[in-house]
């Protein structure tokens, strides 16, 4: 085991009366969890579901103290997994870090190594960040979309929360791959930067957030719904015969409030994508994919960096809907 000395790393504990706070802490590696390989975190980012974290308006942390972020990439110097050597270059999404096992927020981590795959070596370690577990959910969302048989021909997709992170990907990646995207977003001053992206269609989160018919007019082929609640209620109504909805967040509400009506009389069919726990194999897949599909450019139109210091600004408002594409946070 290196002897690394002590390193900065960003705590959510409770104190006696149960109330939630955050602080910077130095700890050694003796303090971190279980796990085989360790990491020097280059870099992570600030998804919604670490704003929640951090804030804690849900009860996304499972145990305290807790160190944040779901998303790393960094240098592994040490690994007693024959899948990984020292100086190897990792990516972790998702597996419950951050929320059950010590996160990313840290200078550096202990963790398994069924959690990580190689950075792929076409993308610069910020870029990763920049694509994170929501770009990664973009994917794996127009993946599933593919697999159930949509195509450009089949007609316009629909994205939902169209100015956040996944949202933001999913619109550029479906782009490139020759969708006509409509883009929803509740947030008027985004239009041009969505149409950056590639929206051919900006729609007003207003016209979705009421309680939904049991069959509307049909708008769309398919969708990515990044929303729930009424908003993804609604889309499923207005999705085409034989359409498919992917469901991939719920920044709306975890209530979802329909009928079967758009399910047995057009056959829509609604697809749930769990990015936290796949394994490796879909995991490099959809990576694979990112390299292949994902517009360099319009990555760099998304992306804003930020220092460690920033991540509690920047959780607090990602959380009230105040932030547009992704964010990367230089950790080391």
């Amino acid at each position: 085991m290196p002897d690394i000395g002590k390193f900065r790393a960003l705590v959510v504990d409770r104190g006696a009366d149960k109330k939630q706070f955050v602080e910077v802490r130095e700890l050694t590696l003796d303090d971190l969890m279980e796990g085989d390989v360790v990491v020097r975190v280059s870099h992570s980012t600030v998804n919604y579901k670490d704003g929640l974290a951090i804030t804690g308006k849900l009860p996304v942390v499972r145990r305290f103290p807790m160190i944040p972020g779901i998303d790393l990439v960094g240098e592994v110097v040490s690994s007693e997994s024959p899948a990984f050597n020292s100086g190897d270059t990792v990516i972790l999404n998702g597996w419950g870090v951050g929320e059950g096992h010590y996160g990313a927020y840290a200078e550096y981590a202990r963790v398994k190594a069924d959690w990580l795959i190689l950075k792929p070596k076409e993308i610069p370690a910020a870029d990763t960040m920049a694509i994170g577990t929501a770009g990664y959910t973009a994917m794996l969302s127009v993946m599933a979309l593919e697999h159930h048989g949509i195509t450009p021909k089949s007609g316009p997709v629909v994205v939902t929360g169209a100015a956040g992170g996944v949202g933001s990907v999913a619109v550029s990646l479906l782009k490139k791959l020759g969708f006509d995207v409509i883009a929803v977003t509740g947030r008027a001053a985004e239009a041009d930067y969505l149409k950056g992206l590639g929206a051919a269609e900006i729609v007003d989160r207003e016209e979705l957030v009421n309680p939904a018919k049991l069959l509307d007019k049909e708008r769309w082929a398919a969708a990515i719904d990044t929303v729930g609640s009424n908003v993804l209620a609604n889309v499923i109504a207005m999705t085409k015969a034989e359409g498919v909805v992917a469901a991939c967040g719920n920044a709306g509400g975890m209530g979802l409030s329909t009928s079967v009506a758009p399910f047995i009389l057009r056959g829509v069919s609604l697809i749930g994508i769990n990015s936290v726990y796949q394994p490796r194999a879909a995991r490099e897949e959809a990576w694979s994919r990112l390299v292949r599909d994902l517009d360099r450019d319009k990555l760099e139109a998304m992306m804003t960096t930020i220092g460690f210091d920033q991540i509690c600004e920047t959780a607090e408002k990602i959380v009230d809907g105040q932030v547009r594409g992704r964010v990367v946070v230089e950790i080391g």
